[in-house]
């Protein structure tokens, strides 16, 4: 048997954990004995609070639960931001269980929680919960906050000027994401079956003949995408929930399927330096607790192999010549220059996300001369790491100065980089990989 084998031979029903709808102060005090029973990988923190004033909880589990350690990277699973979207909520509750209690007891969870932080918020819209009806597959009413907005259309947007008041949900995430070093994330939702990746929006420099809004890294989030759709019991053939639906593999673009302005993934990747992927995970919003347990056994593979997949690509440091991190240096991949450049954190960290394959990387600061390695990328996701690689920049009289991510990045015409990389330089990554496979 496998290591894989061996997490789907573990008991279905996680310990301690009933498979319910679990209310603020229920899902408060799950989250406190799990942190009390588990200290030595959790860390239980607020990230902010909704309207009415409950805290937005995260659970995070690694090996260094409380604080960043270099060339760990971290990920993230957000639930519940539609308030009646109840399975998300519940499936994050019972992964943060059976994350625990495996916990040196299965070498894949063990590795797992051992190479990664992982933060875990089972709801992102308390309130809206709070105001839904129970059980009902379309509630009519708990998809927005309390202040009735639909917090997956408050995020500043990539493409236009949205004038939308920012919400306190929304604000407190935006923070957490400037605060922590997100490599991958994804957000849990319900009403349909599919795993859909960016661009939510997009224009003439994104969007291409078949009618996708197109991301640099479009290779990386079909993986991420199908990564998930495969390992879930059903979502790989299903043909979506609706009339007219239909999800090859599982997966849909965003944009594709329908537009989004201020979406929640769109802005991770654009501003937080975070792939992260859309899953709807069930047709009916807030289905009978009866059927919970079915959409555990559904999901449970997928929630772990997703997680691995943060390890993909390469990742390092941009040192000066007596080894001291250099920040806000921008590292990035020939061909993949985003709008609101990739820049690595004060410890001189980056992290890029990459299929196998060979690259051209290039570190970039001011007052330094811009360095270039070609790197062969392994698969990491095997060895639960990312291939490392650190940049030491030669010395240089000016002193590099810091430079912020623009508070309002446009994809314009005049900024067309999603456009397919130019002959030049698919003959050179040819004649690399003919070299380095």
């Amino acid at each position: 048997m496998g290591l894989l084998g061996l997490v789907l031979s573990l008991p279905l029903v996680a310990a301690g954990l009933d498979f319910s709808y679990h209310h603020t102060a229920e899902l408060e005090a799950f989250l406190r004995e799990v942190r009390a029973n588990h200290s030595s990988i959790t860390h239980l923190y607020s990230i902010g609070k909704s309207v009415e004033g409950r805290h937005l909880w995260v659970l995070a589990l690694g090996r260094f639960p409380t604080q960043h350690k270099i060339g760990i990277p971290e990920f993230k699973y957000v639930a519940n931001m539609h308030g009646d979207e109840a399975v998300g909520r519940e499936m994050l509750l019972h992964l943060i269980d059976f994350l625990v209690t495996s916990y040196q007891h299965d070498p894949v969870i063990t590795k797992l929680i051992d190479s990664t932080r992982i933060h875990i918020m089972p709801s992102m819209n308390p309130d809206g919960f709070e105001a839904t009806e129970q059980p009902r597959c379309y509630p009519s009413q708990g998809r927005n906050n309390k202040n009735g907005a639909d917090l997956n259309r408050n995020f500043p947007d990539g493409f236009i000027s949205n004038p939308y008041t920012i919400q306190p949900e929304t604000q407190a995430v935006m923070d957490w994401i400037k605060t922590e070093t997100f490599v991958l994330s994804a957000n849990l939702h319900g009403g349909s079956l599919v795993a859909s990746y960016p661009f939510d929006n997009g224009n003439s420099v994104t969007i291409t003949s078949d009618g996708i809004s197109q991301t640099l890294d479009n290779d990386v989030f079909v993986h991420l995408a199908k990564t998930y759709s495969t390992s879930h019991t059903t979502m790989y053939n299903k043909q979506g929930c609706t009339t007219g639906d239909h999800f090859t593999d599982g997966i849909t673009n965003g944009f594709a399927w329908y537009q989004v302005e201020g979406g929640m993934q769109d802005y991770n990747y654009i501003w937080g330096q975070c792939f992260e992927i859309t899953l709807e995970l069930s047709c009916c919003k807030y289905p009978p607790k009866e059927e919970l347990p079915s959409f555990w056994s559904d999901n449970k593979m997928a929630l772990i192999e997703y997680i691995k997949q943060v390890h993909l690509g390469v990742k390092g440091r941009v040192l000066d010549k007596d080894e001291e991190p250099i920040s806000d240096v921008i590292v990035e991949t020939r061909g993949r220059r985003h709008v609101c450049p990739y820049r690595t954190n004060k410890d001189g960290e980056y992290y890029l996300l990459l299929l196998p394959g060979v690259y051209v990387l290039n570190a970039t600061a001011p007052g330094y001369k811009s360095v270039f390695q070609i790197l062969n990328v392994p698969d990491g996701t095997e060895y639960f790491s990312a291939l490392t690689y650190d940049f030491i920049l030669p010395d240089v009289s000016a002193a590099p100065k810091f430079v912020s991510c623009p508070t309002t990045p446009r994809y314009t015409e005049n900024t067309s980089t999603i456009l397919k990389p130019t002959v030049n330089i698919l003959i050179l990554i040819n004649i690399l990989y003919a070299v380095f496979r």
